[in-house]
This record gives structure tokens, sequence and C-alpha cells, in this order.
């Protein structure tokens, strides 16, 4: 079985983290997802700003992940927020209606025909300009 095509940046301020996702997201890799963002729960990190610009793809099996990060997160006492999603993760947040996960991130309201984009995602916050480098790659279970 090939490895998932996914690549994880972490850089790290205090309590606050900048995770950026490089790659799909689906079956296969969204157990790194889930992984990587539970690392930083244990790591004492509170805020949690995933940056999707590089994400290609990502279907439900993300959403799940990010949306068991949001609540593992909140119940820790912090916030997970995504920022910059790929189309088809904005429809998939926009018909899931948990447009929570994007704060700042318009949606256009889903035409009859469902079509619909988002417009104006919120940037990522800055964390100064650090060369990234691969945190983790792969499977992981």
């Amino acid at each position: 079985m090939p490895l998932p095509q996914l690549t994880v940046y972490r850089h790290d301020r205090r309590t606050r983290t900048l995770i950026t996702l490089v790659g799909e997201i689906d079956l296969e890799s969204a157990p790194l997802v889930r992984a990587s963002l539970e690392w930083c729960l244990r790591d004492g990190i509170r805020t949690i700003d995933v940056d999707l610009a590089l994400v290609t793809f990502c279907d439900c099996s993300g959403l799940n992940a990010f949306l068991h990060a949001a609540q593992q997160t909140r119940v820790a006492g912090g916030i997970l927020r995504l920022h910059h999603p790929p189309p088809i993760l904005a429809r998939i947040v926009r018909l899931a209606d948990c447009g929570f996960l994007c704060p700042g991130s318009q949606f256009v309201p889903l035409s009859p025909s469902g079509s619909g984009t988002s417009v104006a995602p919120l940037p990522a916050p800055p964390h100064g300009s650090v060369p990234l480098a691969p945190v983790l790659s792969g499977d992981v279970r």
C-alpha cells in the first residue's frame, strides 16, 4: 500500500502553533492529521491554526479529523481554526454547517444547483519567516 501523499509542518510559539498541511487528506492520510493535532494538545498548545493553502484534496474523512480535533481543543480550553480551505473542503464545511471551523471566512450561500464557492478566506496568522521543515509525513497508525 503506498504512503499517503501528505506532509505536516509545525511552527510553535509558546501555546500557539501554525500547522501547514501539504498534499491530500483522505481516508488514508486523515489519521496523520488527527495524530498531528492531538500531539499539539499533548504539548500544551491551545491555539491551533491550520493552513490548508497547499492541500490539493480533502474529503469528509479530513473534515471528521478536523471536527474531532476542534472538539478536543475546545475541551482543553483552546481553539482550532482552519485557514485557506481548498474548494472541496469549503463545500463540505458549508454542506455540513461547520463554518465555525473557518472563522472569518465568508461562504457564498449554496445555490439551488449546489454550486457556491468560498470568498476571501482568513489569512493564516504570521509566525515569522521560518523555513518549513516536515515534522510528519506518511502513515501514522
